[in-house]
């Protein structure tokens, strides 16, 4: 049998569940640089999937009439554990007892075992986690009426792996094991310790409309709202660590996937003396939706339950000529879907604006929900930070993540005016 390296076959299993899907929700590379907030502080390109009501607010005037966004990518990447090189030294120690086999080697064979048992305890549990993002938006703001669109998803996927309490026994065995216990073993059949895949997909499509109305007071609240195709996608896929075939790998039957319209709602409102002030609040995916996953496999598998909204944001900033300040709540807790924490963010963010050319920017945010109990990888508390360069109306923006846990970059090009 030829075997594929579980590296790929994770990659293969991206591959197959698209590149525009996980639960998180997706985020520009200015949010992205200032903790993930975007409520009350959101240029018209990423108002569409921060907060609809904002493009109808007030803008500077040099992005207050066009804004596109074309497009914006971000990745995560989250392996305290070592886990893809552990994968990779356990297939090369299979690999090595069959070489020595071949030889007959017995005294190879039997260290290899030993080290395959070693190898496969220390693996058990273990958690990498790979987070992926897409966007692009156009967009038109004006107090009267704005209209935009956006098309954007993240992936989340989790590979992990799960010892087999009889592999223990087997290579202990082994590693004792006479000449024809060697010669007669079969790794690729006997070993039944696994690696596991799981993913899910959030991908969305939609248009946003919003205004600014005139209160009684005469002072303007903007309304948003952006109806939007949104299509949910989840993947697990289990193998044993010697039993990777690219041969039998079929990406339909660890694969399920559901499509719905969906809607977002938000609010803006401006206050202080100068409408330095500005508060703001979204709810998205107003219609909950839930997605099962597959179970190809079901004395292995655990079937899973990928749930979607109505997930409520607040945010409340200070906009000044050359700065921004800002802090966002999650209202509503993001369940997990896999190895992992349920998410509710506490986010404070800042931008620092060098006279429109370039734009400095930092932020923190902390994961209410997080119980140091998620059997994964846990999110906690991640620092962000990011530079924008723009001149003449097109601009670039970078951004960073770090945490205990992960690593994560952020880039994206777009124009406005």
């Amino acid at each position: 049998m030829r075997r594929l390296p579980l590296t790929t076959a994770v990659s293969l299993t991206l591959c197959a569940s698209t590149a525009l899907a996980g639960p998180q929700a997706f985020s520009s590379a200015r949010s992205f640089a200032m903790g993930g907030t975007g409520v009350a502080i959101a240029h018209p390109g990423a108002a569409g999937t921060s907060n609809p009501a904002m493009l109808a607010a007030n803008h500077h005037e040099w992005s207050d009439d066009f804004a596109m966004v074309l497009p914006s990518v971000n990745a995560r990447f989250a392996d305290d554990e070592e886990t893809v090189d552990q994968i990779d030294r356990i297939q090369e120690t299979i690999d090595a007892f069959q070489q020595a086999q071949s030889n007959n080697n017995v005294s190879g064979a039997r260290q290899n075992a030993g080290q395959l048992r070693d190898q496969l305890n220390a693996f058990d549990r273990d958690t990498v986690r790979v987070d992926a993002g897409l966007g692009l938006a156009l967009a038109v703001p004006s107090p009267n009426f704005a209209v935009g669109f956006f098309a954007n998803g993240n992936l989340r996927a989790t590979a992990r792996g799960e010892f087999d309490e009889s592999d223990e026994a087997l290579l202990a065995t082994l590693e004792n094991g006479t000449p024809t216990e060697l010669a007669t073993a079969d790794l690729d059949q006997d070993l039944q310790s696994r690696g596991k895949v799981l993913a899910s997909a959030v991908s969305e499509a939609g248009i946003s409309f919003a205004r600014s109305i005139e209160l009684s007071n005469g002072e303007q609240l903007q309304l948003g709202v952006s109806p939007k195709f949104v299509q949910l996608r989840t993947f697990q896929y289990t193998e044993t660590v010697s039993g990777f075939d690219d041969d039998n790998f079929d990406a339909e039957d660890a694969e399920t996937t559901k499509n719905r319209l969906n809607v977002d709602l938000g609010a803006a409102y401006s206050f202080g003396q100068q409408k330095q002030w500005k508060a703001g609040a979204v709810v998205k995916n107003l219609v909950p939706m839930e997605l099962d996953s597959a179970r190809s496999k079901p004395l292995l598998e655990q079937q899973r339950t990928l749930e979607v909204g109505p997930l409520i944001t607040t945010g409340v900033s200070h906009i000044g000529q050359h700065h921004v300040v800002t802090a966002e709540l999650d209202l509503t807790k993001n369940e997990a879907f896999g190895y992992e924490d349920d998410t509710q963010w506490l986010a404070l963010g800042a931008e620092f604006d060098a006279w429109r050319f370039a734009q400095l920017r930092a932020g923190l945010r902390h994961n209410l929900a997080s119980n140091g109990d998620s059997n994964g990888i846990a999110e906690d508390t991640q620092a962000t930070f990011g530079i924008g360069l723009s001149p003449f109306g097109a601009h670039l923006e970078l951004a960073g993540l770090i945490s205990d846990t992960e690593k994560g970059a952020s880039i994206e090009l777009g124009t406005a005016f």
